[in-house]
């Protein structure tokens, strides 16, 4: 027996001696627990980030993959690509094809050039992170330069030239899939001894991602409404058409193709709208208060209707905005007024100012001041956002990913 103690038995022989010897501390007395380890807080958060995607594997694991898809379809696509970092199963869901087609889309970003250079770039939306597509169209292989003309609905219109030729291509392309057409030259085929026509000065591009079958490029032959040609990408021929009433020239590369009708303008006040076929032609008077002559004027479709601004230089640079709510009466409603200047905090009521597009979906404007600065304006809580200040971004053609399956031949 050692000395000074008794014997008591405890659990694998152990004695209460012997555990007060052995902390240094007299029997009876409460041993304090070990101190908690403290961890840096970007340990925790790592710690934290790796709970969340566990838990986000989990619910992933115990849906069934036919519900998970009709959801992931759902989602739009900026938020797809954050997901396929959950786990590798998600990783293959998000980049199934039909899941991709399917996905709403919205608006993305803006192809625009650099402003010192003819380099094609792409701005996102939200200022950061890197481009969701090519921006400079690498695909497009065979072809020494490009030239983006036309947005619409997720297809570009584009003009492509080699350094040995002299003719340039008009060529379509999806930067989302990296799929692209040529259009071929301008030829009739029901008229006799008809040769190939000059690329025209300007062209235009009609597509609906709600029916992706076709697209269809619209092409004044000399400038005017009275000549046109018209391209289907769904019967691979051009037709002619025209309008004797509008003997008119079209005045800007701008066009809206909404509800099946490209919209023009012309040197008129008025815009002129043409089905796909060339077979039904009308004219929309501008709103009255416009004068296209003395100011910035454009057009653009949100939430399924055509809208029309005017940045009038006589009254200090306000911006008006116009929407046709109905077609049949062209009674323009007006929707907003604001004094672009005070948008962007100048001095000076005087200067270029320039609206270059409107959100699809929201009451959201774009407006450049053509120097530095480019800014978002939210016509429903008066809200400002900036944009860009470096001048490296002063307007663009809006891009809004499409996934469909548009072509049956093609690159």
């Amino acid at each position: 027996m050692p000395p000074g103690g008794q014997v008591q038995g405890g659990k694998n022989g152990r004695t209460k001696q012997n555990q007060s010897s052995a902390t240094g501390r007299r029997g009876g007395e409460d041993i304090p627990p070990l101190p908690t380890p403290t961890f840096p807080a970007s340990q925790r958060r790592k710690k934290q980030r790796r709970k969340k995607k566990d838990q986000h594997q989990q619910v992933a694991a115990s849906l069934p993959e036919g519900p998970l898809m009709e959801i992931l379809s759902r989602v739009p696509y900026r938020s797809l690509c954050r997901f396929k970092c959950v786990s590798r199963s998600w990783l293959a869901l998000c980049s199934n094809p039909d899941i991709r087609r399917r996905s709403p889309q919205t608006l993305s970003g803006f192809f625009h050039n650099h402003r010192y250079g003819n380099d094609l770039r792409f701005r996102n939306l939200s200022g950061r992170g890197a481009p969701m597509v090519d921006p400079a169209l690498s695909f497009l292989r065979g072809y020494d330069g490009l030239k983006v003309e036309q947005s619409c609905g997720g297809l570009l219109l584009c003009r492509c030239w080699k350094s040995h030729a002299q003719e340039k291509d008009l060529v379509v392309c999806n930067p989302a899939t990296e799929k692209w057409t040529v259009v071929p030259p301008i030829v009739f085929l029901d008229e006799e001894d008809s040769d190939p026509y000059s690329q025209p000065g300007l062209a235009f591009l009609g597509f609906d991602a709600s029916t992706p079958s076709r697209f269809v490029v619209f092409a004044p032959l000399v400038g005017c409404l009275d000549d046109v040609a018209i391209y289907s990408s769904e019967t691979g021929r051009w037709t002619r058409s025209g309008c004797d009433d509008m003997a008119v020239p079209v005045v800007t590369a701008e066009c809206v193709f909404l509800n099946g009708f490209m919209h023009l303008t012309i040197d008129e006040p008025e815009i002129a709208t043409v089905d796909t076929k060339g077979e039904v032609w009308t004219q929309i008077p501008l709103p009255e208060d416009m004068e296209p002559s003395n100011g910035n004027t454009s057009m653009g479709q949100s939430q399924g209707l055509l809208h029309a601004w005017y940045i009038d230089p006589d009254k200090e640079n306000q911006l008006s905005v116009w929407v046709l709510e109905d077609y049949a009466s062209d009674n323009w409603t007006l929707k907003h007024m604001v004094s672009v200047p005070e948008l962007f905090d100048a001095e000076d009521e005087d200067g270029f100012y320039e609206m270059f597009a409107i959100h699809p979906e929201r009451n959201l404007v774009f407006i450049t001041n053509g120097e530095d600065m480019t800014l978002s304006y939210d016509m429903d809580n008066q809200e400002v956002h900036v944009l860009c200040t470096s001048g490296e971004f002063l307007g663009g053609l809006p891009y809004v990913p499409c996934f469909s399956e548009w072509l049956s031949d093609g690159h």
